[in-house]
């Protein structure tokens, strides 16, 4: 004979399962697929990886690039072209992907910079960006415009 303690726990256990959705939709719920989960944008060209990219906006209508982009793989390659939303991006110093190599756009320990003129976007709008290579697939994808405040406030 089964007791009515146990019957109550098995109840109960199923219950709080269903109730906080941990078997409701299984593992293919929209929440176990989340990638993004900072501001900047991540995308792959092979063994070239480009790592939180977003852009912010400068008082005068441009935008400033701030990200990383990495390439992993032993034959080099560079950067040939950055746009947003059609722009064509200044790009000075490191375009150069030796492997392991971090161009890395903006901040404290960055060797390039790129700058998008008359981009005219206000925070929280989004702008279309392509990356180009001189070997490597080009890469597009969407990315986030951001205040030039907080962490990004010395953005220049």
């Amino acid at each position: 004979m089964i007791s009515k303690k146990l019957v109550t726990a098995t109840v109960s256990l199923i219950c709080l399962g269903l109730l906080s959705g941990c078997t409701a939709a299984g593992k293919d719920a929209p929440t176990s697929k989340i990638r993004q989960v900072t501001d900047g944008v991540e995308r792959d060209s092979g063994a070239i990886k480009v790592r939180d990219f977003v852009l912010v906006a400068q008082p005068d209508g441009s935008a400033v690039l701030v990200g990383t982009v990495v390439n992993q793989d032993v034959n080099a390659d560079a950067i040939s072209s950055i746009s947003a939303n059609g722009i064509a991006g200044k790009i000075t110093g490191t375009v150069a992907l030796a492997q392991n190599a971090p161009v890395i756009f903006s901040g404290d320990s960055a060797n390039a910079h790129a700058a998008f003129a008359g981009l005219n976007l206000t925070p929280g709008q989004r702008a279309d960006v392509t990356v180009t290579f001189g070997k490597a697939s080009g890469i597009k994808f969407s990315v986030l415009i951001r205040e030039k405040a907080d962490i990004f406030a010395n953005v220049a």
